[in-house]
Formats: C-alpha cells, sequence, structure tokens
C-alpha cells in the first residue's frame, strides 16, 4: 500500500503523510532544556560516528599502503595477466545480474507506492543512481538526486523519490542482514577463522539475526507497518513485498560478491558462502567509514581476512574488481544519463518545432 493510504493523515510523531508521500514528521513542542539535552546527545553521536569513520579509514589506508609497499609493480601486473579470460567474463555477467536484481529494488518501491513507472524507466533510473552512489558515495545524496532527476519526467514529486529511496535501500540492508545470518549459521566454523570468535558465538549470532528478520517478517503481516527513517514516516512494505526484498538482496549481494569471488586466484582457499560472509562484512565497514564506495575500507577488510595464494593475486583481484563492478557501470551511466537527457531535450526541441509549424499557416491565414 502507499505510505498511509490517500489523503492527509496525522503522523505518531504529529507529522503527516500525503497522499503516499514521505513527509518530514515534526515530534511535540518540549521544554527547552529537554531540547538541549537530545541536542548534545545527538551532538555526541555525531562526533562519535564521525571519529569512528575517520579511524576506521585511516586504519585500512595504512593497510592498502602497507600492502602496496610490500608488492612490487611487476608482480602486480603479472597477477593482473594471469587472470583468465573466463574468470573476467563470468565477473561482467555477475555484475549484470547484479544490477538487473538492483532494478528490482526500484520496482518494488513503487509498487509499494502505488507508482506505475515504465519498466524502462524504472531501470534507467535504479541502474544509473546505483553505479553513481556505489562510486561517488552518499548514496541519499546521490541516487535520490539522480532518480529525481529521471523520475519527475514521469511526475514523482521530491517526497515520492526520497520514499522510493528509502524503501530500495531498505531492501539492500535486508539482504545484508540474510546474507550474514546464514552465513554466521552455517560456516560458524570458516568464519571463526577469521573473526576469532568461537564458532558457538558465530552460530547464535547468525541465529539471532535470522531470528530478527522472522519477527520482522511476522510485524510486517500484521498491518499498520509504520516507521520513522531519516525523519521520514513511512508505511513499510506488507508480508510478500518484504519477502520480495529479502529474495532481491540476496541476488543483488550474491552476485556482487560472487564477481569478486570469481576473479580470485584459483584454486581458491576458501569457500563460497563463508566468502560472501566476509564480503558482507567488508562492505559494512566500507559503508561505515563513508569513504566514496568503501574505496580502501573494503579492501583492507579483504587483505585482512580472506586467505589467497600472494597479496599480489588478491590485490589484483581487487583492482579488477573496482574496475568491472564499479568503474565500468559509473562510466556506462554517465553515458546513459547523457544520452537520456539528449534525447530528452531534442524531443522538446522537436515538439517547439511542430508548434511553431503549425502556427505559421494560421498566421498567414489571419493575414
Amino acid at each position: 500500500m502507499a505510505l498511509q493510504g490517500y489523503g492527509t493523515v496525522p503522523g505518531r510523531d504529529g507529522g503527516e503523510e500525503c497522499d503516499g508521500e514521505a513527509v518530514p514528521a515534526t515530534g511535540p513542542v518540549i521544554p527547552g532544556i529537554v531540547r538541549d539535552k537530545k541536542e548534545n546527545r545527538h551532538r555526541i553521536r555525531h562526533l562519535f560516528a564521525v571519529g569512528l569513520s575517520i579511524g576506521i579509514f585511516i586504519l585500512a589506508t595504512v593497510v592498502v599502503a602497507r600492502t602496496f609497499t610490500q608488492i612490487s609493480f611487476d608482480e602486480l601486473r603479472g597477477a593482473i595477466a594471469a587472470t583468465g579470460g573466463d574468470q573476467i567474463a563470468t565477473a561482467f555477467l555477475l555484475t549484470a545480474v547484479s544490477f538487473l536484481a538492483l532494478t528490482g529494488y526500484d520496482a518494488l518501491a513503487l509498487r509499494q507506492l502505488k507508482l506505475h513507472v515504465p519498466y524502462p524507466t524504472t531501470a534507467l533510473a535504479s541502474f544509473t543512481s546505483y553505479a553513481i552512489s556505489f562510486t561517488l558515495g552518499f548514496p541519499l545524496i546521490t541516487a535520490g538526486t539522480v532518480r529525481y532527476w529521471i523520475y519527475s519526467g514521469k511526475g514523482l514529486s521530491g517526497g515520492k523519490v526520497a520514499s522510493l529511496t528509502i524503501i530500495a535501500g531498505l531492501t539492500f540492508w535486508l539482504g545484508m542482514a540474510l546474507l550474514i545470518g546464514i552465513g554466521f549459521t552455517v560456516r560458524a566454523n570458516g568464519v571463526a577463522n577469521l573473526d576469532h570468535l568461537d564458532p558457538l558465538a558465530n552460530r547464535v549470532i547468525g541465529i539471532a539475526i535470522i531470528l530478527a528478520l522472522v519477527g520482522y517478517l511476522v510485524w510486517a503481516a500484521q498491518g499498520h507497518r509504520h516507521a520513522k527513517i531519516q525523519g521520514f514516516r513511512l508505511e513499510l512494505p506488507g508480508f510478500w513485498l518484504t519477502v520480495g526484498q529479502l529474495c532481491l538482496g540476496l541476488i543483488d549481494l550474491c552476485a556482487a560478491s560472487g564477481v569478486l569471488f570469481a576473479l580470485l586466484s584459483p584454486p581458491r582457499a576458501i569457500d563460497y558462502l563463508t566468502f560472501v560472509t566476509v564480503y558482507v562484512f567488508g562492505s559494512l565497514l566500507g559503508i561505515a567509514s563513508n569513504a566514496p564506495g568503501g574505496i580502501g575500507v573494503f579492501e583492507a577488510t579483504m587483505l585482512k581476512t580472506v586467505p589467497a595464494h600472494s597479496e599480489a593475486a588478491l590485490l589484483a583481484s581487487l583492482l579488477l574488481f573496482r574496475i568491472i563492478y564499479y568503474l565500468v557501470p559509473f562510466v556506462l551511466a554517465l553515458a546513459m544519463l547523457g544520452a537520456h537527457e539528449s534525447i530528452k531535450r531534442w524531443k522538446s526541441l522537436r515538439a517547439a518545432m511542430v508548434r511553431a509549424s503549425e502556427e505559421e499557416p494560421d498566421e498567414a491565414e489571419g493575414d
């Protein structure tokens, strides 16, 4: 269903939900001293988050820089040259599968918001927004801007695009949670070799995550699924759409991690399910660092946790992964956005020319 049906409905926090559109929630007036304490707590949390991000990025930079100093350029070039054509072809294929699943993120969000947009437009907005935000970072800003640029041409307001972006982001996080839960439960021993926790502890963590997801599904099936996310009150997807979100998130992340797994030098010293768990963990650290695309942080995590024949071979795989999964889609997205804008401007110009040609005979008859 739409955010809160149709019309204007008061939000639980005093905000309003208008015609399926996310509206910033405003709370009741509170005494100044309480407000000051709340602002102080928010400031402390913000400073802690910034400090954590900077610390993660600095540590990752040290790890990657140390790796580069220990590897010669010839070793790295040789490792890249040793990557087989079948590995590169598989990586490109899985990249296509991942981005195809990402278009489903937007499609499900549009269905939740009861918005009807042609799939070609949905695919263009989804692919370009993700390809650009993956590379530049700050997805709520970069992806939201690209989506608004495209969807506004189909009549979507800024609030509806913001709602779509948040719901699509929820799909990504649900997929991540499901993969971590499965990995920690099924591959507790393999993950223990990487996170140095007791296998039983890993299994407990995994089961707890899966149970939390089951609880979320039960809650989603009850109706009245309202939540405040990023300052907006939303009605979240119901049971079946949530199941669809979990499946799409699973497909996307399995394909994305499969890109890097395919590029690892064979024979691989880690099984795929354990690798996916490490991949998701590295992605989480990259997101926490706020580095564009998690660059440096993700690589450092992989270098420290993924067993490989040599650091040169692993670093070569990571560089190829950045090119295939990030750089190529980014360049393609920019080209597609340029073509989309050119076509839109040409259609506007042609329409203006047609109107002008229709007006000329009328003026001639008037004379």
